[in-house]
């Protein structure tokens, strides 16, 4: 986690993740990184109930002295302005209630974007598997039409664009290419050697290693900013 992959040439990339490109993982390396990284998901966040989540908008030290303001000022007999006193706690309760269930919508979407099969190389052979069982180091081939199963680092492509605006908000698709080493300040909208989960292959084709599965990609980063 944390590794920067677009400054590794192709070559070191398969070597640090002790993988091989021309056979992929075995079914060991595969068992035993599943138990160490986990499904290639977003962890799902613990939802709380309508009311809850309301009235947590309270706990705040600044609303809780307005509310106690509002309450002194009502009982010295100004009603008008502990009316609206409470009037704009109220207000901003209704809107961080409303930007919070946004949020959530959100992380959801985002949840739904990483729910794909992928083609993947595995002990040589070629299979389709669900991309909730890919892990780091794996193999996997991509092609028009196909949803960037997880975060990876390029290794092949040709005629390979990728629509990125979940990510970057580019609205136009990205061409990709094999790079070997880019700056460490590229931004991600640049790093032209990596594709990322959830995003959407529009045309060519392309093999990536897999370098970031579930939370630690960069989709799994947005919906823990969101969180």
């Amino acid at each position: 986690a944390g590794h920067d992959w677009v400054l590794e040439l192709r070559a070191e990339v398969v070597e640090l993740l002790e993988s091989d490109r021309q056979r992929g993982l075995d079914t060991f390396a595969v068992r035993h990184r599943q138990e160490h990284f986990g499904p290639n998901q977003l962890t799902p966040r613990k939802g709380k109930s309508p009311l809850v989540k309301f009235l947590l908008q309270f706990k705040n030290p600044l609303i809780i002295i307005l509310v106690i303001a509002s309450a002194v000022t009502a009982v010295l007999k100004d009603p008008l302005d502990a009316t609206v006193i409470f009037g704009v706690v109220l207000i901003n309760a209704i809107i961080g209630y409303i930007q919070e269930a946004r949020a959530e919508q959100a992380i959801a979407a985002l949840s739904k974007t990483m729910t794909a099969e992928a083609t993947v190389l595995r002990s040589g052979m070629t299979a389709r598997l669900r991309a909730v069982e890919l892990v780091p180091g794996d193999i996997v081939q991509l092609s028009a039409g196909a949803r960037v199963p997880a975060d990876m680092r390029l290794i092949a492509a040709r005629d390979l664009h990728v629509a990125e605006a979940a990510l970057t908000g580019e609205s136009l698709p990205v061409s990709k290419d094999i790079l070997d080493v880019l700056p460490r300040e590229t931004v991600l909208a640049d790093r032209k050697n990596m594709v990322y989960a959830s995003t959407l292959v529009t045309s060519g084709t392309g093999t990536g290693i897999v370098t970031g599965t579930g939370d630690q990609t960069e989709v799994g980063r947005i919906s823990q900013l969101l969180s």
